[in-house]
Formats: C-alpha cells, sequence, structure tokens
C-alpha cells in the first residue's frame, strides 16, 4: 500500500505541473513514473511494479469496456458511412505502414512488426477534445474528427487482438504441429473472446434490472468486468476483446445503457492515474539505445499511416476542404489505449514486450507534448477556433 500511494501522490502532483504548461495529465502521470521508477530515483522498485501488474489489468478492461461502448448501431448509422470509410482507412493505413516499414525496411520480427503495427491505429481522443473544448473549437473538422477518434481505438484493440492471435501462433510454430492449427486457432481465440463478452453482457443487461440504487449497479458492473478478466486468462483469450464486446453488448441491448456505461467512471480516476504512472516507472531507459532508430521510424511511419490515410478517406467520401487538409493532423496524438496494448504484448509476445513497451512510451511522451500543438494549430488553419 505505502507504494501505490506514492504511485497515486507523484502521479497527481506531475499533472498538476505539466497542466501549468498546457500539457495533458497523462504526460503528467508517465513523467511521475519514470521519476519514482527503478531507472530513476527508485522509489519504486522493479518488482514492486511486476507485484501491481493488476491494476494494469483492471484499467484495461475498464478502458476496453468504455471503448466498447462506443459501438452503439443507432450512434453509427448516424454518424454515416463517411465517418466509418475514414475511420477505418485512417486506423489501417496507420497499421499497414508500420507494418511494413518494420519488416522491410528495419529487418524487425515480422510478430514483433504486427503487434507494434497493430498499435499504431490508436489515437488519444482526452488531448484532442482537451483542445477542442479550450478552445471552443467548431465546425466541419471538429464535427468530423470527434467521432474518429471515438472509434478507431476500438479499430486498434480489433487490429492488436488479430495480430496478437497471429503473432503467438507464429513464435509457437512447431513442425509437428499442423498448419491448418496454426491457422485456426486465432480466428477460434477472437470468436471465442466475442462470444463470451457477448454472453456476459447479454446477463448483466438483465441483472442490472433488478439492481437497488447506484452504489449496488456500480457494484454488480465491478464484479462482472472481474469475472470478465478471470474468464478471458482461464480460457487464454483476449482481456480487451471481450470486455469490449461486454461494453458494446450493453451499450446496444440494455435499456439504461447511458447509466451503464457512465457509472464505473466514479471508481476509474485512481485506477488510471496508477496505470500509467505505473507504465513510466516500467520504461527501461536503457533499452532506448537499442530501439531508438525503430523508435524514430514508429513515430515517423505512424504519422505518415494517419495523414495519409484520413486523407484518402476523406477525399473517397467528398469530405469538406478543411478535412481533407488537416483531419490527419489532429489524429495524431497517442497515450491511453496504445500504453495498455503495449503492456498487454507481455503476455502475447513476451520476448518483445520490453522492447515495444520502450518503443510506446517513448512514442507516447513525444506524441503527448506536441500532438495538442498540431491539433490546435490544424483547427487554426481550419479556420476553427477564433483566437
Amino acid at each position: 500500500m505505502y507504494y501505490v500511494s506514492i504511485i497515486l501522490f507523484a502521479g497527481l502532483v506531475t499533472a498538476r505541473i505539466v497542466s501549468k504548461l498546457k500539457l495533458p495529465n497523462v504526460t503528467g502521470y508517465l513523467l511521475a513514473g519514470i521519476a519514482i521508477g527503478p531507472f530513476v530515483l527508485n522509489l519504486v522498485p522493479k518488482d514492486v511494479t511486476t507485484q501491481l501488474s493488476g491494476i494494469s489489468e483492471v484499467a484495461l478492461a475498464f478502458i476496453a469496456y468504455s471503448i466498447g461502448s462506443q459501438f452503439n448501431v443507432e450512434h453509427i448509422k448516424k454518424m454515416g458511412k463517411s465517418v466509418i470509410v475514414i475511420t477505418l482507412l485512417e486506423s489501417l493505413c496507420a497499421v499497414l505502414i508500420v507494418d511494413l516499414m518494420m519488416i522491410f525496411l528495419f529487418k524487425q520480427p515480422v510478430s514483433f512488426s504486427i503487434v507494434l503495427g497493430a498499435i499504431a491505429a490508436t489515437t488519444a481522443p482526452a488531448a484532442t477534445i482537451m483542445v477542442i473544448r479550450q478552445y471552443k473549437a467548431k465546425g466541419p473538422l471538429v464535427s468530423t474528427l470527434l467521432p474518429v477518434v471515438a472509434m478507431d481505438d476500438a479499430v486498434g484493440i480489433a487490429a492488436f487482438g488479430i495480430s496478437a492471435e497471429i503473432a503467438t501462433a507464429l513464435i509457437n510454430t512447431d513442425q509437428t504441429v499442423p498448419l491448418m492449427q496454426v491457422i485456426l486457432t486465432p480466428i477460434w481465440e477472437i470468436l471465442l473472446a466475442l462470444l463470451i463478452g457477448f454472453t456476459i453482457g447479454l446477463v448483466l443487461s438483465f441483472v442490472t434490472r433488478k439492481a437497488k440504487g447506484d452504489d449496488e449497479l456500480l457494484s454488480i458492473i465491478v464484479a462482472s468486468l472481474l469475472l470478465a478478466i478471470a474468464i478471458a486468462k482461464l480460457c487464454n483469450v483476449s482481456t480487451l476483446l471481450l470486455c469490449m464486446m461486454l461494453g458494446g453488448t450493453i451499450a446496444n441491448i440494455a435499456p439504461n445503457s447511458n447509466r451503464l456505461l457512465s457509472i464505473v467512471d466514479r471508481v476509474t480516476p485512481p485506477i488510471f492515474i496508477a496505470f500509467f504512472t505505473i507504465a513510466g516507472a516500467d520504461l527501461n531507459l536503457g533499452i532506448l539505445r537499442t530501439v531508438g532508430i525503430a523508435g524514430i521510424g514508429y513515430i515517423i511511419f505512424r504519422s505518415l499511416g494517419k495523414l495519409f490515410g484520413a486523407y484518402i478517406g476523406a477525399v473517397l467520401t467528398d469530405a469538406p476542404k478543411v478535412v481533407q487538409k488537416y483531419l490527419g493532423f489532429a489524429l495524431l496524438p497517442q497515450a491511453g489505449v496504445a500504453i495498455g496494448l503495449a503492456l498487454s504484448a507481455e503476455q502475447v509476445i513476451p520476448i518483445y514486450a520490453d522492447s515495444i513497451k520502450t518503443i510506446i512510451l517513448s512514442a507516447t511522451v513525444v506524441y503527448e507534448l506536441i500532438g495538442p500543438v498540431i491539433a490546435k494549430t490544424a483547427l487554426l488553419k481550419a479556420g476553427e477556433i477564433t483566437e
């Protein structure tokens, strides 16, 4: 408990400090973790961050549950085909370009490359939304940007789930294992995760109707998410895909879905502060020397993928010119979900986990420092911020 209190206090204080510089809180949490972690002040030793991995698992479950809530069928229909096409292209272009560059330019293993590439799809809606609210931006660019950043994290989690299964199959390839089994096992595990998530969401949507008061309702939802984590481990399937499907099922089936999805906000703030601060403490600065070039490449090629994909999607759907020119720049920030996926790599491909985690955490610091500034500039150029 002593170390948890240090982690929470360090995260809160550093977030206050960086907020004075107009930087997102998540940047403060990461910097706090780096400072108190085993590679700088060593206030939180390495073995302690390992013991606290359960906090990360719970935080990831809440993140995936929240992202799944964005998949309300009626809401997606209202957004129209344009937003869906743009989201898919800007997400998957980043994935594809990072995959190809890591494999063919940087000569990295395929398993490492496809897992890292999948994380490239995600953005940091909090940083972007913060800029929009701060400057009261409005216009066609903002109208397109908000639903896109809400959906592309879901695309990223789905891409990560698929890539992780393929990477595991490639690493564990054994000549005694039939080729068909190598191909079908990842597909089965993905479908099983979605089926379990749907089943838990279906049961939860009925059980919560009997809840007496918000306290009981919150307890049922938290218990269900913890059960989902346990079942995912037991069945060896993706916790992220399972919990995202759980959230999506609630969003589409439960009559009081908004209440079921928003009530978890009561318990998540300290969990997320601890999660991001622990992630910073886990950042092995020594590995930066070995992954430095690949890390720089990741930042460059993910950015190019976002810019190119957003532009192509906007052109194909005949979006307004300001959307075509500036949407990609507003999609560069990356933080929470990317960090969560990087930490999940430890269970998926442990031999590459430290390298992936170091690249993503380093890239997150860079993106969170410059991303909001670039997003603000794009909104200014688009004429949607009035100084």
